[in-house]
């Protein structure tokens, strides 16, 4: 295709993504309290097991309401309508890859989605203890007041973060598949990656407690064991294929 063709593809396929984006927001607006409730949730359970009065949701300004409608709504479409503008980014990017990488892309698009639902997943669940330990540091008669503006932020940030850590293996399996890292790389550096991966899971997670910062970690270091036992079986199905794949370029090959 020509350069210009490629525009016009690019262009159609951004309209379609921003019309489908309209729509679901237009349809989260009428479902707005529902989703309100959804996200409010963590934080009214945190709230709860606190002492009365430790903290209060407040907003700030005049059109504070209606950005925090805008954002919460918008922020649901994204994530609603996340396959289908996902799936015209690789669409586009399809016809210019090789039939291998088009193989390795459908792996690990059939992969990462489920593993990043189930981080967001697990983010959620642990929110309500990250927030009670947050706002527990609170001093004694003194009143938190949370922008909700700011928690939803802090909300799409901490689920983000738990999905991307859920997929970190899956990078790790694909760097193996295309040579770059070896099996026995991982195997011989797996207890720095194990500390590396717990003190990951300590900066990246929002509160100090060690609960959340283990619920990261743990299952973050059983993918890491997979990853490592796929890339193994990889190489050692790789050698079989091809006795001189793991000579350096000095070395002499067999034949």
């Amino acid at each position: 295709m020509a350069l210009a063709d490629h525009f016009r593809e690019f262009r159609a396929r951004l309209l379609r993504c921003l019309l489908v984006f309209v729509i679901a927001l237009a349809v989260a607006l009428v479902f707005r309290h529902a989703l309100l409730d959804l996200v409010y949730g963590p934080y009214d359970d945190a709230r709860a097991k606190l002492p009365e009065g430790t903290t209060t949701a407040t907003t700030s300004g005049a059109g504070a309401g209606l950005l925090l409608w805008l954002t919460l709504c918008g922020f649901a479409a994204a994530i609603v309508t996340a396959p289908y503008w996902l799936y015209q980014i690789w669409a586009f990017v399809l016809p210019g890859l090789y039939a291998q990488e088009r193989k390795m892309s459908r792996i690990f698009v059939a992969v990462a989605g489920p593993l990043f639902l189930a981080g967001i997943a697990l983010g959620y669940l642990t929110l309500p203890v990250a927030l009670e330990v947050l706002i527990g540091f609170n001093p004694d008669g003194v009143t938190n007041l949370i922008d909700f503006n700011d928690y939803l932020q802090f909300f799409t940030r901490t689920l983000f973060v738990f999905g991307l850590a859920f997929n970190i293996p899956v990078f790790v399996v694909l760097l193996n598949f295309a040579g770059v890292v070896k099996g026995a790389s991982l195997k011989a550096y797996r207890p720095w990656i194990v500390i590396g991966t717990f003190i990951f899971a300590a900066v990246a997670t929002p509160s100090a407690d060690p609960f959340t910062m283990t619920l990261m970690a743990v299952p973050m270091v059983l993918l890491f064991f997979a990853s490592e036992a796929i890339a193994r079986f990889n190489d050692r199905r790789r050698a079989r294929r091809n006795p001189n794949a793991g000579l350096s370029p000095d070395e002499l090959s067999s034949i």
